[in-house]
């Protein structure tokens, strides 16, 4: 079992002060995504290279829903930062234990599984990724987006308890890189139109 980095995400309160925050690091403009009604959010979103994407995700002000939100959103920042990161699963209930059950979702065309804890928190506070498994012929937003001229080339997770996370979070891509930390945080570099960018 190995996991495949899906997409990243930017958590913020506000969708368009979160999207500005990273198109303002980017030098590129992101594009409107959607909303997803369940969990009370929307987002919006940007092509990346060798099929990735990033995603800026935030409370939707007028959704109406009965539980928590997922990313942990019921707690959103109002400074834009790096949230979430999310990889592609064969059985995204594989370690339910740790990043609860997945549940299923649609949006248009777009239908697929992903790990929600019914806190609607993350796993060891995001070092370890939610789960996700689109659905068999169904569309992936990074096949529906204009490639930006931006590549991810790393993806670093700070953590306290870095080296479990290495062991439990099979991973096959040297972008990805668990180091030891005192605090939670992601530092992420891309290669862009407008040349390198490492955002904290």
């Amino acid at each position: 079992m190995t996991y495949t980095l899906d997409h990243i995400a930017v958590v913020c309160a506000d969708l368009s002060t979160g999207a500005d925050w990273l198109a303002e690091k980017l030098g590129v403009a992101l594009l409107d995504g959607g909303q997803h009604a369940r969990f009370g959010t929307h987002n919006k979103l940007l092509g990346l290279a060798d099929g990735l994407y990033l995603e800026v995700i935030a409370p939707d002000p007028v959704a109406k829903i009965n539980g928590p939100r997922w990313f942990n959103l019921d707690n959103a920042p109002t400074t834009p930062r790096w949230g979430n990161w999310i990889c592609r699963a064969d059985d995204p209930n594989a370690q339910i234990d740790l990043t609860g059950p997945a549940t299923a979702m649609t949006r248009g065309d777009l239908h697929w599984q992903i790990t929600v804890p019914d806190d609607g928190g993350l796993p060891m506070g995001g070092g370890f990724p939610t789960l996700i498994k689109w659905g068999d012929g169904a569309a992936h937003p990074a096949n529906n987006l204009p490639f930006s001229g931006c590549a991810l080339t790393r993806w670093e997770i700070h953590h306290p308890q870095a080296d479990a996370l290495r062991k439990i979070c099979p991973m096959n891509d040297p972008r990805v890189v668990f180091t030891k930390a005192g605090t939670i945080g992601f530092i992420a570099t891309f290669d862009t139109p407008n040349g390198e960018r490492i955002i904290a």
